[in-house]
């Protein structure tokens, strides 16, 4: 079997970034040397950690560490340490700047019920058992991009807010095409979530996202009105498969889907473009009051590795491994502090890790 070698830039970011991030880069050597990959790995600054060394959350050298490589893999950014700085400071400023430095159009974020902690859901078991959802939402146009946008004064003195929602044909087919082929590498099933009922660009979208289908015979393909399709996300979320939706339904649907899991610490997502290396990150936050004290939950960022090695280095194989051994560890009883229950086994991140390595090189059938 040839050797594949992949250039791996790592942000970790501020917070408990760096204690995940860590872990992560543990199970990607293992994973690696089952599977004849070879990582190279080169660590980057972002965020709170890039403005306390340069001044800026995403300095000149990252982005373009970044663009260099195969794929972007990122922890975690921000904390109330920044919370003073002007917005345009701020470190989720550099978040921002790496996806429209990186051309990231498409974000993916996967919410999937993991059968060891369904109970943490707080919807009926009956109704969550066995979700397995992929939310692919435009990341760079819509109602957030488009323009005019402001707050203008009128002939009368009262003040107007404008926002517009705007999206070209060329805008809908690119996320089209990645949301078809997202489908096809799980249940074969897709759902176009708009309002074209009632909105001009809806309609532009419904008719674009129909023409494609006609690209992808093996996919199924299905539309509802984004208010109709959170209604379904809670009462039977098991008809869906992947979902594909604008900037402004896909930010709400997304975190709607994730919360059905129960645990957003969980959850891992990824940020693509058309071509040159994707973004993989966990959807959880920096929670720098945990940070440096051994209890973050680093399986976000294992998970977000995973995805890495499946949607960004076609690397499926790789990918499976990873997230059958997070399974086998879940099913062997350890939990980090925030899924923590009744009869489990309590471990800190490094011990989280110690297990995950464990169950790569000894997996259970």
């Amino acid at each position: 079997m040839t050797q594949q070698q992949y250039r791996i830039t790592l942000l970790p970011g501020d917070g408990i970034g760096p204690e995940i991030m860590a872990v992560a880069v543990d199970v990607l050597k293992a994973v690696g040397q089952q599977e004849n990959l070879t990582f190279e790995f080169e660590e980057a600054l972002i965020g709170g950690a890039a403005i306390d060394a340069t001044g800026e959350p995403l300095p000149t050298e990252t982005l373009e560490t970044c663009r260099q490589s195969d794929a972007v893999l990122l922890a975690a950014i921000g904390g109330w340490k920044w919370d003073s700085l002007p917005s345009h400071q701020r470190p989720e400023r550099g978040l921002l700047g790496l996806r429209a430095g990186l051309g990231l159009f498409a974000n993916l974020r996967p919410a999937k019920i993991l059968p060891q902690l369904i109970d943490a859901s707080t919807l009926k078991r009956e109704v969550v058992e066995g979700v397995d959802i992929m939310v692919v939402r435009e990341l760079t146009g819509g109602i957030y991009f488009g323009q005019p946008k402001g707050i203008f004064a009128t002939e009368t003195g009262e003040k107007r807010g404008v926002n517009t929602m705007a999206y070209t044909e060329s805008e809908i087919d690119r996320i089209g095409r990645v949301a078809f082929e997202t489908a096809r590498k799980r249940g074969g099933k897709l759902c176009s979530v708009d309002k074209a009922n009632v909105l001009e660009v809806s309609q532009l979208w419904r008719d674009r996202i129909i023409q494609l289908a006609s690209e992808y015979q093996d996919v199924e393909l299905s539309h509802l009105y984004v208010d109709n399709a959170a209604m379904q996300l809670v009462r039977a979320p098991k008809q869906f498969d992947t979902i594909v939706t604008g900037n402004l339904f896909g930010d709400i649907l997304s975190d709607a889907a994730a919360m059905l899991t129960g645990s957003i610490g969980m959850l891992p997502s990824a940020s693509l473009g058309a071509s040159g290396p994707g973004v993989f990150e966990p959807v959880h936050g920096s929670a720098p009051d945990i940070a440096g004290l051994d209890k973050a939950n680093p399986i976000a960022q294992v998970l977000s590795a995973a995805m890495m090695l499946r949607y960004g280095l076609n690397q499926a194989t790789a990918a499976d491994k990873i997230e059958q051994a997070v399974l086998q560890v879940l099913d062997n009883g350890y939990r980090t502090g925030d899924i923590m229950s009744d009869g489990m086994t309590f471990v800190g991140c490094r011990a989280m890790g110690d297990a995950l390595l464990q169950a790569l090189e000894n997996p259970q059938n």
